[in-house]
């Protein structure tokens, strides 16, 4: 198995390494690819090295899988390139996701759609995919009618630059700006750029993606994403209505029996999820269950993932495993 991780020396590549590594994919031939800065660099995977290569080179190489993680642009041109030599492309970037010929995956929910006509698919958005695979086994038995979200994002989601800006003022430093405005000690109600309704591209995503992944129209999502001064790990606020009442027994019990998901929720305790204890986890994190006192049918629900992790490389690597264990590359 021929394996080209695509932006190799970015933030989400470099933990894509860690969990192809953690998780023993069968690579006979790791590819490590990044733009022509970076070509020539070496990179150590499972105590051996090796060189970065071009889009170019990766591309003649033929691998049976390319994970991209490389920005949008990037994908657009590329990704076609590798999916007509053969190759089958899992893309992290939302270049695709929303192409109405190519599937949006979180394989828990949706990985039993895919063919091997698939060459280009869909990693979802990290805020997504947490929320997603909360709300898949509550959808299936009570039926969404809509869902309020607020994210509380942390500045690994912007990439390294923001990290850095992040360290700085922590440190007092002076230094390159990431956002407009200063992130620790603050929050900024800005993830990505603004459309023209007045939503940001980040709470757009999550507004379209979910329906898509769940080829359901039925429900509608309505959010609000903040960045926040954490380093690592998303969290959500989320308000669903159903269609179906519910008891709360049940909706724990339905969450701790789906895999990917563990239930922290004992208020007697202070039991309930945070960023710092999701880090470098692939679980989606789930408490604060509760009632919605003001209208029937309706759920809170506090969700945290490490956004670089099952928000991004793991998911992408559980397609990929799922690929070759159906023999569909």
């Amino acid at each position: 198995m021929k394996v080209a991780v695509v932006g190799a020396t970015g933030m989400v590549g470099e933990v894509m390494l860690k969990v192809l590594a953690e998780r023993n994919f069968p690579i006979t031939e790791l590819l490590l690819v990044a733009s022509e800065r970076s070509v020539g660099k070496r990179l150590t995977f499972k105590d051996k090295e090796h060189t970065v290569i071009g889009l170019a080179d990766a591309v003649a190489a033929k691998p049976e899988i390319a994970i991209f993680s490389a920005g949008g642009g990037t994908s657009l041109e590329w990704a076609p390139k590798f999916a007509e030599a053969g190759t089958t492309v899992i893309d992290n970037s939302s270049a695709w996701r929303m192409d109405p010929s190519k599937k949006l995956v979180v394989p828990e929910i949706n990985a039993n759609e895919l063919t091997k006509d698939d060459k280009i698919i869909a990693n979802p958005n990290c805020s997504t995919i947490q929320m997603v695979m909360a709300l898949a086994p509550l959808h299936e038995k009570y039926k969404m009618k809509r869902v309020v979200v607020s994210t509380y994002q942390s500045v690994s989601g912007t990439g390294v630059k923001a990290v850095k800006q992040l360290e700085n003022e922590i440190a007092g430093i002076d230094g390159e700006m990431a956002y407009p405005y200063p992130i620790g000690r603050n929050a900024l109600p800005h993830c990505d750029v603004f459309e023209d309704n007045g939503y940001t591209k980040e709470e757009m995503k999550l507004a379209r993606e979910p329906q898509k992944i769940f080829n359901d129209r039925t429900f509608s999502v309505t959010a609000t994403a903040v960045r926040i001064p954490t380093a690592g790990g998303h969290s959500e606020s989320v308000n669903v209505e159903f269609e179906n009442d519910f008891n709360l027994s049940d909706v724990r019990r339905l969450l701790h029996e789906t895999s990917g998901i563990v239930v922290q929720d004992n208020t007697d305790t202070n039991t309930y999820p945070m960023p710092i204890y999701a880090h470098d986890k692939d679980d989606v994190f789930v408490g604060r269950l509760r009632r919605d006192e003001t209208q029937p049918n309706t759920l809170n629900m506090w969700i945290v993932a490490d956004n670089l992790r099952k928000g991004a490389a793991t998911n992408a690597v559980q397609i990929g495993e799922y690929l070759i264990e159906h023999n569909l590359v």
